[in-house]
């Protein structure tokens, strides 16, 4: 078991030097947290998460969640997360609320030990992602939400110590009123996304639980597959609407998740990602270097 930690934690770190795109923004990269098995002991949970995360152009990001999950029944559960994001870099620091996000799942009911599950939810933007320092446009980077609302959906396939996901986020009304023109700037660092329009997004994550002697530390690896269904577009300084080219195609990230069980109600986690495989263009901001994230978990 230890060798296989290691494996998996050298196999991490040595993405670091690479680009992937990030979680915190989009959402559907965290879908395989909304699969849960509910649990008739305790109908609460509140989760609470701290993300650091590095981007582009000596970009940092420090992301704050909050989620409460409240369980019907033995099959059905909803849950609601609040985001809050601060972008430090260049052009200075911008911090806003991000979005919300509405998620109900639904546990299937099997004769065999393959446990399936689905999910269904949506996310609300709280920004128009426009923000802006000393009246100065900023890139999408900068942003705290991408300003869409976004349906999201999901399948889940539990067999024992696998666990399978797959999901799509499609969305379906855009409220983007981003105003940054690369022309306008005195960087190349960041194309224009004025009017920004974003496609949908599929996901497939495949994840293995490795269970040591002591029982309070749970290890979770996992690899997750992005693919982005279509090239981004914006509007020109001419009012007309220009396709971003090769901002479509495939990210692969790694990820190891490590948890400590204090108590029955109580837990704390662990998480590294880095990126194995990169889209070429990736307007959206949501360009990430690495990510570490320490969360709380209690259940009441």
């Amino acid at each position: 078991m230890k060798k296989t930690i290691i494996i998996v934690l050298v196999g991490l770190f040595s993405g670091f030097s690479s680009y992937s795109q990030g979680c915190s923004d989009a959402g559907i990269c965290s879908i395989g947290n909304s699969f849960q098995n509910s649990k008739t002991d305790f109908k609460n949970g509140i989760e609470i998460g701290n993300i650091f995360g590095t981007g582009e152009a000596d970009l940092t990001y420090f992301s704050s969640y909050l989620t409460y999950t409240r369980t019907i029944n033995e099959r059905f559960s909803l849950s609601s997360k609040i985001t809050y994001s601060v972008a430090n870099g260049s052009f200075g620091q911008r911090g806003a609320f991000g979005d919300g996000y509405f998620i109900g799942n639904y546990n299937w009911k099997t004769k065999t030990t393959a446990k399936w599950s689905t999910l269904m939810g949506f996310k609300i933007p709280f920004t128009s992602s426009n923000l802006k320092i000393n009246e100065f446009s900023l890139p999408l980077d900068y942003q705290s939400s991408l300003g869409t609302f976004d349906l999201i959906l999901g399948l889940n396939l539990t067999y024992k110590k696998w666990d399978f996901n797959t999901g799509i986020q499609i969305p379906v009304f855009n409220n983007n009123k981003n105003s940054y023109f690369k022309e306008f700037s005195d960087t190349d660092d960041f194309p224009s996304t004025n009017l920004f329009e974003r496609k949908s997004d599929a996901l497939f994550r495949t994840t293995y639980t490795i269970q040591p002697a002591n029982t309070k530390f749970t290890f979770k690896p996992n690899v997750l597959f992005l693919y982005h269904l279509g090239e981004d577009s914006f509007e020109n300084a001419f009012g007309k609407r220009e396709t971003i080219q090769n901002s479509d195609g495939l990210t692969i990230n790694g990820n190891l998740i490590g948890s400590y069980t204090i108590d029955a109600k109580n837990s704390i986690e662990l998480s590294l990602a880095a990126p194995f495989v990169i889209r070429e263009v990736r307007p959206d901001g949501l360009t990430r270097g690495f990510t570490a994230g320490l969360i709380y978990k209690v259940l009441f």
